[in-house]
C-alpha cells in the first residue's frame, strides 16, 4: 500500500493494499476503499461508507461526511460508491438520512465534475455525468447515462430520466423525462458596447465611437449581420478595433449573440 507520511488513517478502516492515499487523506472508521483507489491529497471520507474498485479522488473532495439535514441525528447512515468513477476537486458527496432509507448511492463510470454537490439519500446510476456545480438536493435520483450539466440546481425528491441531457444553468424543479434534452429558456442578448470598461483600459474617445458604431449597425439596424459586416467592411475608416470585432463574428463556428 503507498501511504503518504502525512495520511491519517483510522486502524478500523479497510483501506485495500492496492490503493495509493496521498499527502493529507483523512480517512475515518468504517471506511472500507477497494481495490486501486487513488486519493490524490487533502481528500477527507467518513463513514459508514463502502467504495468500490478504481476509483479516484481529487484534492479536496468530502465524502461520506453526515448530511446536512436539520433530522439527523449522528445515525449512522451510509454511502455507498461502485466502480470506475472519478470525483473530481471539492466535491462534496453526503451519508442518507434515516428517514430517506439511510443510504446515498453512486453507481459505477460515473464522473463527477469539480464542486458538484451530492446530497442524502440521492441514488446515481452507471455513466452519469455531473458537470462542474450541479447541485442535487436531498433524495434525487438520476438514472443511468443522464448528464446533467455546470451549474444546475436540481430540487429535491427529482427524477432525472435515463439517457437525458440538461444544459448548463438550468434549474430542475421536476421530473426530466428520459430520452430528452432540457434546457432553460436561453433569452440572451448584447445590449450594447462595454464602454466603462473600454473607458478604463484607456480606449480613446474616438475608438469608443467608432465600436459604438458598428454594434448600432449589428443590434440597432434592420440589416442582418451579413448585410451589417457588408457596409462595415464598406466603411474605410472603420478602424482595428472594428476589423476585430468584424473576424470575431466571420470565424464564429456556433453563431454570435446579438
Amino acid at each position: 500500500m503507498s501511504i503518504h507520511p502525512t495520511a491519517i488513517i483510522d486502524p478500523q478502516a479497510k483501506v485495500h493494499p492496492s490503493c495509493k492515499i496521498g499527502p493529507y487523506c483523512v480517512i475515518g472508521s468504517n471506511v472500507e476503499l477497494g481495490e486501486d483507489c487513488h486519493l490524490i491529497s487533502h481528500v477527507a471520507i467518513e463513514g459508514p461508507t463502502k467504495i468500490g474498485t478504481d476509483n479516484g479522488f481529487f484534492p479536496f473532495t468530502s465524502i461520506g461526511m453526515a448530511p446536512q439535514d436539520l433530522t439527523y441525528a449522528g445515525e449512522p447512515t451510509r454511502l455507498e460508491i461502485g466502480d470506475h468513477n472519478e470525483i473530481r476537486e471539492f466535491v462534496t458527496i453526503n451519508r442518507g438520512t434515516v428517514k430517506g432509507g439511510g443510504l446515498t448511492r453512486v453507481g459505477s463510470h460515473v464522473l463527477v465534475m469539480a464542486y458538484t454537490h451530492i446530497a442524502h439519500d440521492c441514488s446515481i446510476g452507471d455513466h452519469v455525468i455531473l458537470a462542474n456545480a450541479a447541485t442535487l438536493g436531498g433524495h434525487v435520483t438520476v438514472e443511468d447515462w443522464a448528464q446533467v450539466g455546470a451549474l444546475c440546481p436540481v430540487h429535491h425528491f427529482i427524477r432525472i430520466g435515463t439517457h437525458s441531457f440538461v444544459g448548463g444553468g438550468t434549474t430542475i424543479t421536476k421530473d426530466v423525462l428520459p430520452f430528452s434534452k432540457t434546457v432553460a429558456a436561453r433569452d440572451t442578448h448584447a445590449y450594447g458596447i462595454n464602454a466603462v470598461g473600454l473607458e478604463r483600459r484607456g480606449f480613446s474617445k474616438e475608438r469608443v465611437r467608432k465600436i459604438h458604431h458598428a454594434y448600432k449597425l449589428l443590434l440597432a439596424s434592420k440589416l442582418n449581420t451579413t448585410q451589417a459586416l457588408e457596409k462595415l467592411k464598406a466603411e474605410p475608416d472603420r478602424g482595428e478595433d472594428v476589423d476585430r470585432l468584424i473576424q470575431f463574428i466571420e470565424t464564429s463556428e456556433r453563431g454570435v449573440i446579438k
